[in-house]
Protein backbone atom coordinates (compact mmCIF):
# COMPACT_ATOMS: atom_id res chain seq x y z
CA UNK A 1 0.00 0.00 0.00
CA UNK A 2 1.24 3.47 -0.63
CA UNK A 3 3.23 5.44 2.49
CA UNK A 4 2.10 9.06 2.67
CA UNK A 5 3.64 11.90 4.06
CA UNK A 6 2.23 13.29 6.47
CA UNK A 7 3.75 15.29 9.70
CA UNK A 8 5.81 13.38 12.32
CA UNK A 9 3.83 14.81 14.87
CA UNK A 10 0.86 12.66 13.88
CA UNK A 11 3.41 9.32 14.13
CA UNK A 12 4.56 7.32 16.55
CA UNK A 13 8.15 4.99 17.36
CA UNK A 14 5.88 2.86 19.69
CA UNK A 15 2.99 2.05 17.60
CA UNK A 16 4.60 2.14 13.76
CA UNK A 17 7.10 -0.67 15.47
CA UNK A 18 4.31 -2.61 16.92
CA UNK A 19 1.86 -2.31 13.44
CA UNK A 20 5.37 -3.31 11.39
CA UNK A 21 5.80 -6.16 13.42
CA UNK A 22 2.02 -7.60 13.50
CA UNK A 23 2.29 -6.92 9.14
CA UNK A 24 5.33 -8.75 8.50
CA UNK A 25 3.72 -11.89 11.11
CA UNK A 26 0.10 -11.38 9.63
CA UNK A 27 0.43 -10.72 5.92
CA UNK A 28 -2.94 -11.31 5.08
CA UNK A 29 -4.02 -9.55 7.88
CA UNK A 30 -6.06 -12.88 9.07
CA UNK A 31 -4.67 -12.90 12.88
CA UNK A 32 -7.54 -10.33 14.79
CA UNK A 33 -5.88 -10.96 18.30
CA UNK A 34 -4.23 -8.26 20.42
CA UNK A 35 -0.57 -7.06 21.07
CA UNK A 36 -0.23 -7.41 25.03
CA UNK A 37 2.68 -4.36 26.21
CA UNK A 38 3.54 -6.26 29.52
CA UNK A 39 4.24 -3.57 32.24
CA UNK A 40 4.36 -5.66 35.14
CA UNK A 41 1.10 -4.54 36.96
CA UNK A 42 -0.13 -3.17 34.18
CA UNK A 43 -0.95 -4.77 31.31
CA UNK A 44 -1.89 -3.26 27.95
CA UNK A 45 -3.58 -4.61 24.98
CA UNK A 46 -3.53 -3.11 21.75
CA UNK A 47 -6.01 -3.74 19.09
CA UNK A 48 -4.25 -5.33 15.64
CA UNK A 49 -5.69 -2.52 14.03
CA UNK A 50 -6.85 1.29 14.52
CA UNK A 51 -5.76 4.45 13.76
CA UNK A 52 -5.51 6.56 9.92
CA UNK A 53 -6.77 4.56 7.45
CA UNK A 54 -5.47 4.97 3.87
CA UNK A 55 -8.10 7.82 2.73
CA UNK A 56 -7.10 9.92 6.25
CA UNK A 57 -3.54 9.54 5.47
CA UNK A 58 -4.11 10.64 1.40
CA UNK A 59 -6.29 13.95 2.72
CA UNK A 60 -3.58 15.12 5.48
CA UNK A 61 -1.30 14.25 2.83
CA UNK A 62 -3.13 16.46 0.24
CA UNK A 63 -4.22 19.10 2.73
CA UNK A 64 -0.29 20.11 4.43
CA UNK A 65 1.11 19.82 0.80
CA UNK A 66 -1.35 22.13 -0.50
CA UNK A 67 -0.72 24.56 2.24
CA UNK A 68 2.74 24.36 1.60
CA UNK A 69 2.67 25.37 -2.12
CA UNK A 70 0.67 27.79 -1.95
CA UNK A 71 2.08 30.02 0.45
CA UNK A 72 0.43 33.51 -1.06
CA UNK A 73 -2.81 31.88 -1.71
CA UNK A 74 -6.00 31.71 0.33
CA UNK A 75 -6.87 28.21 1.39
CA UNK A 76 -9.95 27.01 2.51
CA UNK A 77 -11.72 23.73 3.42
CA UNK A 78 -15.05 22.35 2.87
CA UNK A 79 -15.60 21.44 6.41
CA UNK A 80 -13.44 19.38 8.92
CA UNK A 81 -10.70 17.47 7.25
CA UNK A 82 -11.38 14.56 9.20
CA UNK A 83 -13.16 14.26 12.38
CA UNK A 84 -10.19 15.04 14.61
CA UNK A 85 -9.74 18.01 16.69
CA UNK A 86 -6.06 18.14 16.53
CA UNK A 87 -5.57 17.37 12.84
CA UNK A 88 -8.45 20.11 11.92
CA UNK A 89 -6.35 22.58 14.66
CA UNK A 90 -3.35 21.92 13.03
CA UNK A 91 -4.78 23.01 9.91
CA UNK A 92 -6.61 26.42 11.39
CA UNK A 93 -3.20 27.27 12.54
CA UNK A 94 -1.51 27.49 9.46
CA UNK A 95 -4.19 29.61 8.20
CA UNK A 96 -6.59 26.87 6.46
CA UNK A 97 -10.36 28.44 6.79
CA UNK A 98 -13.79 26.50 7.27
CA UNK A 99 -16.67 27.36 5.21
CA UNK A 100 -19.07 25.01 6.80
CA UNK A 101 -19.29 22.98 10.19
CA UNK A 102 -20.11 19.23 10.15
CA UNK A 103 -23.27 19.82 9.57
CA UNK A 104 -23.03 21.92 6.43
CA UNK A 105 -24.22 25.04 8.62
CA UNK A 106 -22.36 28.39 6.52
CA UNK A 107 -19.31 29.65 8.47
CA UNK A 108 -18.02 31.30 5.22
CA UNK A 109 -20.42 32.85 2.69
CA UNK A 110 -19.22 31.13 -0.51
CA UNK A 111 -19.77 34.29 -2.45
CA UNK A 112 -16.63 35.63 -0.65
CA UNK A 113 -15.06 33.09 -2.65
CA UNK A 114 -12.75 34.02 -5.79
CA UNK A 115 -11.33 31.47 -8.52
CA UNK A 116 -7.70 32.08 -7.27
CA UNK A 117 -8.62 30.90 -4.26
CA UNK A 118 -7.90 26.86 -2.95
CA UNK A 119 -10.77 24.96 -1.86
CA UNK A 120 -9.63 21.52 -0.36
CA UNK A 121 -12.81 19.05 -0.44
CA UNK A 122 -12.25 16.78 2.87
CA UNK A 123 -11.87 12.71 3.16
CA UNK A 124 -15.80 12.45 3.71
CA UNK A 125 -16.54 13.85 -0.04
CA UNK A 126 -18.88 16.66 -1.36
CA UNK A 127 -22.66 17.07 -3.06
CA UNK A 128 -22.59 17.41 -6.65
CA UNK A 129 -24.46 20.86 -5.70
CA UNK A 130 -21.58 22.37 -3.89
CA UNK A 131 -18.85 21.06 -6.88
CA UNK A 132 -20.93 22.87 -9.16
CA UNK A 133 -21.30 26.38 -6.48
CA UNK A 134 -17.27 25.97 -6.25
CA UNK A 135 -16.58 25.30 -10.40
CA UNK A 136 -19.32 28.30 -11.23
CA UNK A 137 -17.00 30.46 -9.08
CA UNK A 138 -14.14 29.12 -11.20
CA UNK A 139 -12.31 27.24 -8.23
CA UNK A 140 -10.26 24.06 -9.88
CA UNK A 141 -11.34 21.95 -6.94
CA UNK A 142 -9.84 18.46 -8.98
CA UNK A 143 -6.68 18.71 -7.24
CA UNK A 144 -7.70 19.27 -4.11
CA UNK A 145 -10.18 17.01 -3.81
CA UNK A 146 -9.07 14.40 -1.03
CA UNK A 147 -12.32 12.27 -0.92
CA UNK A 148 -11.61 8.97 0.38
CA UNK A 149 -11.25 6.10 -2.88
CA UNK A 150 -13.62 4.06 -0.88
CA UNK A 151 -15.93 6.62 -0.26
CA UNK A 152 -16.09 6.67 -4.47
CA UNK A 153 -16.23 3.57 -4.65
CA UNK A 154 -19.79 3.21 -3.04
CA UNK A 155 -20.63 6.19 -5.28
CA UNK A 156 -19.54 4.35 -8.10
CA UNK A 157 -21.42 1.22 -7.08
CA UNK A 158 -24.11 3.10 -6.30
CA UNK A 159 -24.40 4.53 -9.97
CA UNK A 160 -24.16 1.44 -11.56
CA UNK A 161 -26.77 -0.57 -10.00
CA UNK A 162 -28.65 3.34 -10.58
CA UNK A 163 -28.50 2.06 -14.69
CA UNK A 164 -30.21 -0.80 -13.74
CA UNK A 165 -32.97 0.39 -12.39
CA UNK A 166 -32.23 0.02 -8.89
CA UNK A 167 -33.71 2.19 -5.90
CA UNK A 168 -30.57 3.02 -3.59
CA UNK A 169 -30.73 2.48 -0.10
CA UNK A 170 -28.31 4.36 1.81
CA UNK A 171 -27.33 2.92 5.66
CA UNK A 172 -26.06 6.24 7.09
CA UNK A 173 -26.61 9.11 9.57
CA UNK A 174 -28.22 11.36 7.40
CA UNK A 175 -26.98 14.44 8.94
CA UNK A 176 -23.19 12.97 8.28
CA UNK A 177 -21.24 14.59 5.63
CA UNK A 178 -20.39 11.37 3.78
CA UNK A 179 -23.99 10.41 3.89
CA UNK A 180 -25.10 13.90 2.60
CA UNK A 181 -22.21 13.74 -0.04
CA UNK A 182 -23.13 10.07 -1.19
CA UNK A 183 -27.07 10.75 -1.24
CA UNK A 184 -26.25 13.35 -3.39
CA UNK A 185 -24.52 11.63 -6.16
CA UNK A 186 -26.90 8.55 -5.81
CA UNK A 187 -30.31 10.84 -5.76
CA UNK A 188 -28.45 12.35 -9.21
CA UNK A 189 -28.91 8.80 -10.84
CA UNK A 190 -31.85 7.03 -9.17
CA UNK A 191 -34.26 7.08 -6.44
CA UNK A 192 -32.70 7.05 -3.23
CA UNK A 193 -33.60 7.16 0.72
CA UNK A 194 -31.31 6.62 4.29
CA UNK A 195 -31.82 4.76 6.53
CA UNK A 196 -30.36 5.22 9.98
CA UNK A 197 -30.39 1.75 11.39
CA UNK A 198 -32.21 -1.41 11.61
CA UNK A 199 -35.31 0.19 13.23
CA UNK A 200 -35.43 2.12 10.08
CA UNK A 201 -34.87 -0.52 8.15
CA UNK A 202 -37.97 -2.15 9.86
CA UNK A 203 -40.58 0.71 9.13
CA UNK A 204 -39.22 1.26 5.65
CA UNK A 205 -40.09 -2.73 5.19
CA UNK A 206 -43.84 -2.01 6.00
CA UNK A 207 -43.96 0.35 3.02
CA UNK A 208 -42.32 -1.77 0.66
CA UNK A 209 -45.00 -4.46 1.74
CA UNK A 210 -47.90 -2.07 1.19
CA UNK A 211 -48.47 -2.75 5.01
CA UNK A 212 -49.44 1.47 5.57
CA UNK A 213 -50.39 4.09 4.25
CA UNK A 214 -48.49 5.81 1.50
CA UNK A 215 -48.55 9.52 2.81
CA UNK A 216 -46.60 7.39 5.92
CA UNK A 217 -43.74 6.92 4.32
CA UNK A 218 -43.43 10.83 3.37
CA UNK A 219 -43.78 12.26 7.21
CA UNK A 220 -41.81 9.12 8.67
CA UNK A 221 -38.76 9.64 6.16
CA UNK A 222 -39.03 13.43 5.58
CA UNK A 223 -35.59 14.61 4.41
CA UNK A 224 -33.96 11.47 3.94
CA UNK A 225 -35.95 10.59 0.63
CA UNK A 226 -34.99 12.20 -2.92
CA UNK A 227 -37.09 14.36 -4.80
CA UNK A 228 -40.32 12.76 -6.82
CA UNK A 229 -39.73 10.20 -5.11
CA UNK A 230 -42.73 7.40 -5.55
CA UNK A 231 -43.13 4.41 -2.87
CA UNK A 232 -45.48 2.58 -5.34
CA UNK A 233 -43.09 2.07 -8.28
CA UNK A 234 -39.39 2.97 -6.09
CA UNK A 235 -39.14 0.10 -4.36
CA UNK A 236 -39.92 -2.92 -6.56
CA UNK A 237 -35.96 -3.03 -7.05
CA UNK A 238 -33.73 -2.04 -4.41
CA UNK A 239 -29.75 -2.05 -3.15
CA UNK A 240 -28.33 -1.25 -0.13
CA UNK A 241 -25.00 0.86 0.06
CA UNK A 242 -23.59 2.44 3.22
CA UNK A 243 -22.03 5.20 4.78
CA UNK A 244 -18.21 3.99 5.12
CA UNK A 245 -17.65 4.17 9.16
CA UNK A 246 -21.15 2.65 10.12
CA UNK A 247 -20.91 -1.05 11.64
CA UNK A 248 -19.95 -3.66 8.98
CA UNK A 249 -22.16 -5.83 10.79
CA UNK A 250 -25.31 -3.59 10.98
CA UNK A 251 -24.90 -2.80 7.29
CA UNK A 252 -24.83 -6.23 6.08
CA UNK A 253 -27.61 -6.85 8.85
CA UNK A 254 -30.12 -4.40 7.15
CA UNK A 255 -28.88 -5.52 3.47
CA UNK A 256 -29.71 -9.21 4.54
CA UNK A 257 -33.39 -8.17 6.00
CA UNK A 258 -34.55 -6.38 2.90
CA UNK A 259 -33.18 -8.69 0.47
CA UNK A 260 -35.48 -11.23 2.71
CA UNK A 261 -38.49 -8.74 2.39
CA UNK A 262 -38.09 -8.93 -1.43
CA UNK A 263 -37.70 -12.74 -1.58
CA UNK A 264 -41.06 -12.90 0.57
CA UNK A 265 -42.86 -10.21 -1.65
CA UNK A 266 -41.95 -11.18 -5.29
CA UNK A 267 -41.67 -15.08 -4.29
CA UNK A 268 -38.11 -15.06 -5.58
CA UNK A 269 -35.06 -17.52 -5.30
CA UNK A 270 -31.17 -17.55 -5.30
CA UNK A 271 -31.81 -17.66 -9.14
CA UNK A 272 -33.72 -14.71 -9.45
CA UNK A 273 -33.24 -12.72 -6.44
CA UNK A 274 -30.67 -10.45 -8.49
CA UNK A 275 -33.88 -9.14 -10.11
CA UNK A 276 -35.32 -7.60 -7.61
CA UNK A 277 -32.37 -7.37 -5.28
CA UNK A 278 -29.07 -5.86 -5.96
CA UNK A 279 -25.66 -7.29 -4.91
CA UNK A 280 -23.38 -4.32 -2.65
CA UNK A 281 -21.07 -6.57 -0.72
CA UNK A 282 -18.11 -5.23 -2.27
CA UNK A 283 -19.14 -1.70 -0.97
CA UNK A 284 -18.13 -2.02 2.76
CA UNK A 285 -14.96 -0.25 3.83
CA UNK A 286 -11.76 -2.11 4.09
CA UNK A 287 -10.58 -0.23 6.58
CA UNK A 288 -13.77 0.10 8.97
CA UNK A 289 -13.81 -4.15 8.79
CA UNK A 290 -10.45 -4.29 9.81
CA UNK A 291 -10.82 -1.96 12.91
CA UNK A 292 -13.98 -3.35 13.96
CA UNK A 293 -13.20 -7.03 13.35
CA UNK A 294 -10.34 -5.99 15.48
CA UNK A 295 -12.06 -4.45 18.19
CA UNK A 296 -13.63 -8.04 18.36
CA UNK A 297 -10.65 -9.55 18.93
CA UNK A 298 -9.51 -7.11 21.35
CA UNK A 299 -12.48 -8.12 23.36
CA UNK A 300 -11.67 -12.09 23.77
CA UNK A 301 -9.41 -10.72 26.19
CA UNK A 302 -10.47 -10.49 29.98
CA UNK A 303 -10.25 -6.90 30.98
CA UNK A 304 -11.14 -4.34 33.45
CA UNK A 305 -11.48 -1.87 30.88
CA UNK A 306 -11.21 -0.17 27.32
CA UNK A 307 -9.96 3.08 26.53
CA UNK A 308 -11.17 4.52 22.95
CA UNK A 309 -9.28 7.23 21.20
CA UNK A 310 -10.78 9.48 18.85
CA UNK A 311 -12.61 12.96 18.32
CA UNK A 312 -16.00 12.76 19.93
CA UNK A 313 -18.01 13.38 16.45
CA UNK A 314 -16.01 10.84 14.59
CA UNK A 315 -18.68 8.06 13.62
CA UNK A 316 -16.11 5.23 12.97
CA UNK A 317 -14.83 5.78 16.65
CA UNK A 318 -18.06 5.89 17.85
CA UNK A 319 -19.05 2.39 16.61
CA UNK A 320 -16.11 0.94 18.05
CA UNK A 321 -16.93 2.43 21.05
CA UNK A 322 -20.09 0.97 21.43
CA UNK A 323 -18.98 -2.49 20.71
CA UNK A 324 -16.97 -2.28 23.84
CA UNK A 325 -19.06 -0.81 26.17
CA UNK A 326 -21.17 -4.13 25.53
CA UNK A 327 -18.70 -5.93 27.19
CA UNK A 328 -17.35 -3.95 29.86
CA UNK A 329 -16.65 0.09 31.28
CA UNK A 330 -15.41 2.25 28.33
CA UNK A 331 -14.41 5.61 28.21
CA UNK A 332 -14.03 7.75 24.79
CA UNK A 333 -11.28 10.46 25.07
CA UNK A 334 -10.18 12.38 22.22
CA UNK A 335 -6.60 13.28 23.90
CA UNK A 336 -4.21 12.27 26.96
CA UNK A 337 -5.25 14.89 28.61
CA UNK A 338 -8.91 13.63 29.29
CA UNK A 339 -6.71 11.53 31.86
CA UNK A 340 -6.52 14.09 34.30
CA UNK A 341 -5.17 11.29 37.36
CA UNK A 342 -5.07 8.32 38.44
CA UNK A 343 -8.49 8.51 39.86
CA UNK A 344 -10.40 10.88 37.36
CA UNK A 345 -11.10 10.65 33.51
CA UNK A 346 -13.26 13.21 31.58
CA UNK A 347 -14.67 11.15 28.65
CA UNK A 348 -17.59 11.81 26.35
CA UNK A 349 -20.96 9.56 26.60
CA UNK A 350 -21.91 9.34 22.87
CA UNK A 351 -25.52 8.22 23.31
CA UNK A 352 -26.08 11.59 25.49
CA UNK A 353 -23.64 13.90 23.45
CA UNK A 354 -22.21 15.38 26.42
CA UNK A 355 -18.62 15.35 28.49
CA UNK A 356 -18.67 13.24 31.96
CA UNK A 357 -16.16 12.65 34.48
CA UNK A 358 -15.97 9.46 36.40
CA UNK A 359 -13.71 8.83 39.40
CA UNK A 360 -12.06 5.94 40.24
CA UNK A 361 -12.00 4.19 36.73
CA UNK A 362 -8.65 2.66 37.62
CA UNK A 363 -9.65 -0.23 39.23
CA UNK A 364 -7.54 -1.44 42.37
CA UNK A 365 -6.35 -4.63 41.00
CA UNK A 366 -2.99 -5.99 40.00
CA UNK A 367 -1.96 -6.90 37.46
CA UNK A 368 -4.46 -4.60 35.42
CA UNK A 369 -5.53 -5.46 32.19
CA UNK A 370 -6.70 -2.78 29.63
CA UNK A 371 -8.17 -2.79 26.07
CA UNK A 372 -7.19 0.08 23.31
CA UNK A 373 -7.86 1.53 20.09
CA UNK A 374 -8.31 4.12 18.24
CA UNK A 375 -10.51 5.53 15.37
CA UNK A 376 -9.44 5.72 11.82
CA UNK A 377 -8.78 9.57 11.71
CA UNK A 378 -6.81 9.58 15.27
CA UNK A 379 -3.17 9.87 14.77
CA UNK A 380 -1.14 7.02 16.53
CA UNK A 381 0.79 9.53 18.78
CA UNK A 382 -2.24 10.39 20.68
CA UNK A 383 -2.33 6.82 21.91
CA UNK A 384 1.34 6.35 22.05
CA UNK A 385 0.91 9.29 24.42
CA UNK A 386 -2.33 7.72 26.43
CA UNK A 387 -0.60 4.25 26.97
CA UNK A 388 2.91 6.32 28.52
CA UNK A 389 0.25 8.74 30.93
CA UNK A 390 -1.23 5.30 32.52
CA UNK A 391 2.08 3.99 32.17
CA UNK A 392 3.35 6.68 34.28
CA UNK A 393 0.98 5.73 37.11
CA UNK A 394 1.99 2.12 37.30
CA UNK A 395 5.88 3.63 37.44
CA UNK A 396 6.09 1.33 34.65
CA UNK A 397 7.75 4.00 31.98
CA UNK A 398 11.08 1.99 32.21
CA UNK A 399 9.30 -1.39 31.03
CA UNK A 400 7.79 0.65 28.12
CA UNK A 401 11.14 1.67 26.95
CA UNK A 402 12.45 -2.16 27.06
CA UNK A 403 9.25 -3.26 25.35
CA UNK A 404 10.09 -0.91 22.40
CA UNK A 405 14.14 -1.36 22.27
CA UNK A 406 12.27 -5.23 21.44
CA UNK A 407 10.04 -3.84 18.46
Amino acid sequence: MKQFTIPFTYRSTLISAIKEKRKEADKLKKDFTPTLLDLGDLKIYLARHFGFCYGVENAIEIAFKTIDQHPNKRIFLLSEMIHNPQVNKDLLDRGVKFLQDTKGNTLIPFDELKKEDVVIIPAFGTTLAIEAKLKSIGIAIEQYNTTCPFVEKVWNRSEQIAKKDYTVIIHGKPSHEETRATFSHAAANTPTVVVSDMEDAITLSTFIKGERPVEEFYKIFEGKYSTHFDITTHFERIGVVNQTTMLASDTQGISDFLKTIMVEKYQLNENTIHERFADTRDTLCYATNDNQSAVYGLLEQDAELAIVVGGYNSSNTSHLVELCEAKLPTYYIDSPERILSNTQIEHFDFHQKKELITNNFLPDKKPLKILITSGASCPDALVEKVIYKIAEFYHSGQHLDNLIAKF
